[in-house]
């Protein structure tokens, strides 16, 4: 899986990015490597989040996707 991501130079030194298809997804770093390391943690942590299932009436489906 491919994401994109924003990387903004941080006024006080250093970086830090957001991740526009996860909204509220966004992490720094001192270096460039530290800000890359951070990144997948910051993705993988926004992706782990569990999320409530929404009501649904008699013709709803819930299914499952992988991508």
């Amino acid at each position: 899986m491919k994401i994109k991501v924003i990387i903004h130079n941080a006024p006080e030194g250093g970086f830090w990015a957001e991740v526009p298809a996860i909204p509220g997804c966004a992490t720094q770093g001192e270096t460039f490597e530290d800000l890359l390391q951070n990144l997948y943690e910051a993705v993988e942590g926004c992706l782990a989040v569990d999320v409530e299932i929404p009501e649904t009436d008699a013709t709803a489906k819930i299914v499952e996707i992988a991508i």
